[in-house]
């Protein structure tokens, strides 16, 4: 074919221009892609990563610990205000009570292996409960009302178990919030109380840059269950806190503090929070673990359960109006 001098090049420089123009197109569908394999790839996970981290034991693996170690246990179910939890009782029903409280995420399978505890077992009646949104409580679907979730857990103090007294609750992490807004609310119910790792003041913990995100729709579906749970109450916490600011009168019963001195989640400052609103608490300890960051029970028991008694003791003597 027969071509003017010069047009091969005139091709060549065309042919050259269009490839240019196509390069960065070329990179950016490659980046379309890897970002698009990776996103189906991070679902895939989370939904396998939910079917298998649940943070729960089941009821059948629960009665085998219990027959394995002796333990005089139940476990049950009972539906309070449209919702169901289960709970498991432990100990004669004659002694005095102890109800733990877990945080979040958890279970009360978190506590599976306080229940052989010689001193707790001598002294209390324990309970323990799946909080709402976790375990066989209806995991991922989370109450974020402290008040409701002091509700929905009251029965088991009253109606449910006829708790006898004195009635100390144990409380970690987000359960010491539940624990305390159960001594507003009910302070016929209980008699002391045992905070560790306890977020009490508005807006003293740490926000993560990605809760707010989670709480999305387009987001939330796939992520896993208890963490969904997690999540929401996380994202509502200083707002319920800040409903309870004017009923920590209310709480007038003894109350042992504890948390990490090196806590990376909940503010130290949750102290000085609790000692300017517990005022008309008879008797408040406030006890930091020195080298110790959020997580105190798998370290710190042994003082834990010795504060548990000793607030116990405390509850006693004002109940036999010893001051």
């Amino acid at each position: 074919m027969f071509r003017f001098p010069g047009e091969e090049l005139i091709y060549e420089i065309k042919d050259t221009t269009m490839k240019n123009k196509q390069r960065p197109y070329r990179w950016l569908r490659r980046s379309l892609r890897i970002l698009i394999t990776s996103l189906v790839v991070f679902i895939i996970a989370c939904l396998i990563f939910d079917q298998f981290v649940q943070f729960r034991k089941p009821d059948d693996e629960l009665r085998k610990m219990f027959t394995e170690r002796g333990i005089d246990g139940k476990i049950g179910y009972y539906t309070a205000r449209g919702r169901t939890l289960r709970y498991a009782v432990v100990g004669a029903d004659s002694l005095p009570t102890l109800l733990m409280l877990h945080g979040s995420p958890g279970s009360m399978s978190y506590y599976a292996g306080r229940y052989a505890d010689s001193s707790l077992q001598k002294t209390f009646r324990m309970i323990t409960v799946d909080r709402p949104g976790y375990g066989y409580s209806e995991l991922g679907n989370p109450e974020p009302s402290i008040g409701e979730q002091a509700a929905l857990i009251r029965p088991l103090l009253d109606s449910l178990t006829k708790a006898h007294h004195p009635v100390i609750i144990a409380g970690g992490s987000y359960g010491s919030s539940v624990a305390c807004r159960l001594a507003m609310d009910y302070p016929e119910l209980v008699d002391g109380l045992v905070l560790t790792g306890p977020s009490l003041g508005p807006g003293l913990e740490k926000m993560f840059w990605f809760t707010p995100m989670i709480e999305h729709w387009s987001i939330r579906w796939f992520i896993p269950r208890i963490f969904r749970s997690a999540n929401t109450e996380k994202m509502h916490h200083k707002e319920e806190l800040e409903k309870m600011l004017p009923l920590w009168k209310n709480i007038r019963v003894p109350v042992a503090y504890m948390q990490g001195a090196h806590d990376e989640l909940i503010d130290t400052a949750n102290a000085g929070f609790a000692r300017e609103h517990l005022v008309n608490a008879p008797y408040l300890d406030i006890h930091f673990f020195q080298n110790r960051e959020h997580r105190l029970a798998q370290f710190e028991w042994p003082a834990i359960r010795d504060a548990i008694l000793r607030v116990y003791g405390k509850a006693l003597q004002l109940r036999n109006g010893v001051h």
